[in-house]
């Protein structure tokens, strides 16, 4: 079955649904590769006009998949490197994609599905949800998304945020400029379909030349370097602790009693 959901209105507006609700719609390599064909298919269809990413059920995103993780353990450092460039190709694609992007968060998001937040144009909230960084306390690090997040709260609150991990609320990531606005959950709906009402009425080809006065935020050098670090992270005999532990629920070994 489909990890997701795509639909498209009569405006042209097409929705792309997390849709792992089960999982807090989890990223693996299923739904990362359905969404960058997803992608792909919106910039080579002129009907699209605007793109809606959200999730299914109560979450956003919480990040890669523990089962997908718990397959990383066992994998070597090139099959590693694989799969994070796999993830380094979904935020690119998002990030450069023609149409203007709307996340619409419906729910908590934790580690890549912040990488998706911080891909599109804008970002819209509820105010039950939570968000971290939670990759170091695995013996990682949020490589390949970081230099979207450095781009949407700056270097000082990236520093704090990705070191600590602390999990910060939906009001502090308006204050951090993570997201753009915080409505109550009943609001969602009409707040996102208002900025959709706003952008439609811009011309088309204006808004892809907006696009594309945007800077690239990554680069096929950035990307591989970025990749190798998570890659030999994910081997190393600390990510492999790190990883062992979570799964394993218990401390990893660096936590002293």
């Amino acid at each position: 079955m489909s990890n997701l959901l795509v639909t498209t209105d009569k405006r042209g507006v097409r929705t792309l649904t997390l849709n792992r609700p089960e999982r807090h719609n989890a990223l693996n390599g299923a739904l990362i590769g359905e969404l960058i064909t997803a992608l792909d298919e919106c910039n080579s269809d002129a009907t699209v006009r605007v793109i809606v990413i959200t999730g299914a059920g109560a979450s956003f995103s919480s990040g890669a998949d523990l089962e997908w993780m718990r397959a990383s353990v066992d994998h070597d450092e090139e099959t590693n490197r694989r799969d994070a460039a796999q993830l380094a190709m979904l935020m690119r694609t998002l990030s450069d994609v023609q149409r203007p992007t709307i996340a619409r968060i419906n729910g908590s998001s934790y580690g890549g599905g912040l990488g998706l937040i911080a891909c599109c144009d804008i970002a819209i909230t509820t105010h039950n949800a939570q968000f971290a960084f939670t990759e170091v306390r695995l013996g990682l690090v949020p490589a390949v998304i970081s230099p979207y997040i450095l781009m949407s709260i700056g270097p000082r609150h990236t520093r704090r945020l990705f070191l600590t991990a602390a999990q910060f609320s939906s009001n502090e990531a308006l204050n951090l400029q993570l997201v753009h606005q915080v409505v109550a959950d009943e609001q969602l709906d009409e707040t996102v379909d208002k900025t959709i009402r706003q952008l439609l009425k811009a011309g088309p080809e204006a808004v892809k030349a907006c696009k594309r006065l945007m800077p690239r935020l990554s680069s096929d050098e950035i990307d591989n370097e970025l990749v190798a670090l998570i890659a030999a992270l994910r081997a190393s005999p600390e990510g492999q602790e790190g990883l062992t532990a979570f799964l394993e629920k218990r401390d990893p070994h660096w936590i002293k009693p």
